[in-house]
């Protein structure tokens, strides 16, 4: 086993090790995110969301404003895809 002998104060050997431990967390961290699980959302939710009625969240889908997902006879829209149907206003 080989000695190591370190000629630096404690307190600059322990910023060296942080940063160097940081260099490499950085580097973990450019190649991991995280996966955000979709979040689905029923009429209501969506109605609630916007302070409107389920039947005005009916029209949407119609118009093709939303676009809705089923399984089973029930309805569910992914909630990045209702915000992003929302248009900016040019104001």
């Amino acid at each position: 086993m080989e000695a190591i002998q370190i000629i630096t104060t404690p307190n600059e050997f322990k910023k060296e090790i942080a940063n160097e431990v940081k260099t490499h967390l950085d580097e973990f961290l450019k190649h991991f995110a995280p996966i955000q699980p979709k979040e689905y959302l029923t009429r209501s939710d969506v109605a609630k969301m916007f302070s409107v009625d389920i039947s005005t969240i009916s029209n949407w889908q119609k118009s093709k404003r939303l676009n809705p997902l089923a399984i089973s006879g029930r309805v569910y829209f992914l909630r990045s895809e209702v915000e992003a149907s929302l248009k900016p206003l040019n104001v």
